[in-house]
């Protein structure tokens, strides 16, 4: 099995040197800082998970990622008006129908659809789309009074920022 693992984390990372151009986007382009979307802060520095190490984020789960394409996760923690935790994952893909592989894998059952990227979901206290080659999940740790309105405008400044990146 750990052969089998060893070979799929190749053929990943060997596809992500063929897509090198999609790997020259920089994480904190994509990424609000400071007070940028009016309450949100972000609170810890971005962190990268390629896909031979996604394992480490996302124990149980980085397998259906690895075969859906991922190249790399980028994370960063956020806090709305000092009173609400998020966290934010973007996930970079290997091509579009890796990313919405994984969003179409995912139960819509108790979700709203709402209008970000290609297709996106509100579920009170998380929120996650796909643009292109990326899926983007936002997850509150509270489901405080007006999470899910925050959400969605931290989400809909994101969103602009991979459409700028030109993103595909």
């Amino acid at each position: 099995m750990k052969w089998v693992r060893a070979a799929l984390v190749l053929a990943v990372l060997g596809s992500a040197l063929a897509c090198g151009s999609k790997l020259a986007v920089k994480p904190e382009t994509l990424f609000p800082a400071g007070n940028e979307v009016a309450g949100w802060n972000r609170t810890r520095e971005i962190r990268t998970f390629e896909a031979g190490n996604l394992w480490q984020y996302i124990d149980g789960d980085a397998e259906k990622y690895i075969k859906a394409g991922v190249q790399r996760t980028l994370t960063a923690d956020y806090r709305y008006q000092n009173r609400i935790d998020a966290v934010v994952d973007i996930h970079a893909m290997a091509t579009a129908e890796g990313a919405k592989k994984i969003f179409e894998s995912e139960s819509s059952v108790g979700s709203q659809a709402i209008q970000l990227g290609e297709a996106g979901r509100l579920y009170g206290a998380s929120l996650v789309f796909w643009r292109g080659s990326y899926l983007v999940r936002l997850v509150a740790y509270s489901d405080a009074p007006g999470t899910a309105n925050a959400l969605v405008e931290l989400a809909r400044h994101i969103d602009e920022r991979i459409r700028q990146q030109g993103i595909r």
